[in-house]
């Protein structure tokens, strides 16, 4: 059988971090097994309904790179694939539950009957559960305005829709056993069923925004990278059974399986996802970082692949975390400047002199080699000509180049830099203090 898997997001929100693991889950199954992932709106709560977060539902998966075989905007064999337009559909489910007696009408409404006796299932995560039916209500599933509960349209679509395997959260448990009933009342077999671990925030309670969760391009416009953000949320309750943390897309899709789910809940941690962001980034090619920066100022500049741009790249990309970092790191390499910390200042170059150190290196670097060796060794010298620490010189410099005491490495970023760059901003400094 033809794995066919699905996620049914609700577009009353945009898509959220524990969404996003959710709907790689089953893409990923679906990807190692030959099958087929199903995109699916369940927007039948017409109150908080909005097309513009399906957009950005939409919008978060192609993001990640998860796309989709049947759904909004390419269809399908199955369509319609928003719960909205298949409400006909609901009805008669509901009606045809009723003539066969498995359901009744109650105040407008019709409920299933549920049957005695006990409703079980194997779960791939959590292995056999079951429930005792009397202590499940006999529960609405057509309303009063005609509009179906979840638990009908649910298994509605995924009969129609031929779902062989539901993969979706652990807090989903407690409805499994009404939606197998369910199955069973219109005489279809259940799918597989793996409910997967929350994701909680470090202090162990369920991700919310207080932890800084938020939609999934938020992280994007924060400077995450989707290789990055897919190799973290493939690991939030999942592994490979070995020590290996960092992965491409296509070799997590040969190594993924159900039985490397976790039953514990998963953290989510910032500074974990910044690592592998940052492992991520430094993976990436000059001409795909550059693909990837946008903006005006970049433009302005004139950062592209030639020679000069790469090596500036090759500076920052190692101190790198995030692809938003880069901007600001970049302009020293294009800007003299605006202004110097004055922070910096007041602990590196407080001491009289400085200027005049700063002018003595200015006049030795206009005759030195250009070279990192002979940068150093003219900076050294000149220390110790003077009687000064070389940090005084080497903090100085930096502040010139930059405004600031951080900086990739000094000797390497003089050299892109140019010695007609160094010897002005060497000057500027100097004349200011």
């Amino acid at each position: 059988m033809t794995p066919r898997l699905r996620f049914a997001p609700s577009p009353t929100g945009y898509l959220h971090v524990g969404g996003a693991r959710t709907a790689l889950f089953n893409w990923l199954y679906a990807r190692r097994h030959g099958g087929a992932f199903i995109l699916r709106i369940e927007d039948t709560d017409v109150a908080r309904s909005q097309a513009e977060m399906v957009t950005g539902i939409l919008d978060g998966l192609r993001w990640l790179g998860i796309d989709w075989d049947e759904g909004p905007e390419i269809g399908g064999p199955h369509a319609p694939y928003f719960q909205s337009e298949r409400l006909e559909r609901y009805r008669a489910a509901a009606r045809a539950l009723l003539d066969s007696g498995q359901a009744f009408e109650d105040g407008g409404a019709i409920r299933f009957k549920v049957p005695p006796g006990k409703t079980a299932f194997t779960d791939r995560v959590h292995g056999p559960i079951e429930f005792d039916n009397e202590h499940i209500e006999s529960f609405v599933i057509l309303r009063s305005d005609t509009h179906p509960t979840y638990h009908l349209s649910v298994v509605v679509d995924d009969i129609d829709m031929a779902i062989t395997h539901v993969v979706r959260g652990d807090d989903h448990i407690s409805n499994t056993p009404k939606q197998v009933l369910l199955y069973h009342a219109f005489g279809k077999t259940p799918p597989s069923f793996a409910h997967v671990p929350l994701i909680m925030g470090p202090d162990k309670q369920r991700l919310s925004k207080r932890h800084g969760a938020t939609s999934v391009m938020e992280y994007e416009k924060q400077g995450y990278i989707p290789e990055a953000m897919f190799n973290f949320l493939a690991l939030l309750g999942w592994g490979t059974g070995s020590n290996d943390e960092l992965f491409t897309r296509d070799e997590l899709i040969q190594q993924f399986n159900l039985d490397g789910i976790s039953g514990g809940n998963a953290v989510f941690n910032v500074e974990k996802l910044d690592w592998f962001n940052h492992q991520h980034l430094v993976r990436l090619s000059d001409d795909e970082i550059v693909a990837r920066l946008r903006g005006a100022r970049l433009d302005a500049w004139g950062l592209g692949t030639d020679t000069r741009s790469a090596s500036m790249l090759a500076l920052l990309r190692p101190r790198c975390k995030k692809l938003t970092d880069l901007p600001d790191q970049l302009r020293p390499f294009f800007e003299d400047p605006a202004a110097y910390d004055a922070d910096a200042i007041k602990k590196q170059l407080s001491l009289p002199g400085c200027a005049d150190h700063l002018r003595a290196l200015r006049g030795s670097y206009e005759q030195v080699e250009w070279s990192e060796a002979a940068l150093e060794r003219a900076l050294r010298e000149l220390a110790d000509a003077r009687t000064i620490k070389a940090g005084l010189l080497i903090h100085g410099t930096r502040i010139a180049m930059t405004g600031r005491m951080v900086s990739p490495g000094l000797f390497e970023m003089l050299i892109v830099l140019g010695r007609d760059t160094v010897l002005r901003r060497l000057d500027r400094l100097a004349a200011f203090l």
